[in-house]
């Protein structure tokens, strides 16, 4: 297993519609699975989309069981492939964070409950439900394989915020 890289925010990956899994239990995808989990542990995240790695699939990982406090269903390490949304319910803005933009956090408008359906990394049918912190780490997920990243939720006075902090970043770096 190996530590991967996370790509951040310009790089073009991020910003593409991830291709769907066709064979699941390929040697690579099952290889891209184990390093994306041994690199979430590695990450103060709960969540971890394929593109944040570079790779352009519909996959992502997550391990809710980190957060304090947090009541989830989802103890350990999970995996998700081709994910589809098939329930938002509700609203909740709260402050979010990405690994693709280090160091930015915000309030995001979110569905405070979130159902959606996939596979595992066996390729066995699943279905998720989630409220709260789950239902958030899933649209975000499932956002980071559509292209979209937290930043395109925002208000146009918060992304204007948020463009004037990456300039900013970028002559300091």
């Amino acid at each position: 297993m190996a530590i991967l890289e996370l790509t951040q925010y310009p790089n073009p990956i991020l910003l593409q519609k991830a291709k769907p899994i066709t064979d699941i239990e390929s040697a690579s995808i099952q290889t891209l699975i184990d390093d994306m989990i041994e690199t979430l542990h590695s990450l103060p995240g709960i969540g971890l989309a394929a593109p944040q790695v570079g790779q352009s699939f519909r996959l992502f990982v997550f391990n809710l069981s980190a957060q304090e406090g947090e009541i989830t269903p989802y103890k350990g390490p999970h995996v998700v492939i081709n994910p589809e949304i098939l329930k938002l319910d509700g609203e909740n803005l709260s402050d979010e964070g990405c690994l693709s933009i280090t160091g930015f956090r915000e309030g995001v408008k979110r569905a405070s409950f979130a159902s959606l359906k996939g596979f595992d990394r066996t390729g066995k049918a699943i279905e998720l439900t989630g409220e709260g912190l789950a239902a958030r780490l899933f649209q975000h997920e499932v956002d980071h394989l559509n292209g979209l990243l937290m930043i395109h939720r925002l208000s146009s006075l918060k992304k204007d915020v948020f463009y004037r902090w990456f300039k900013k970043r970028q002559h300091h770096a």
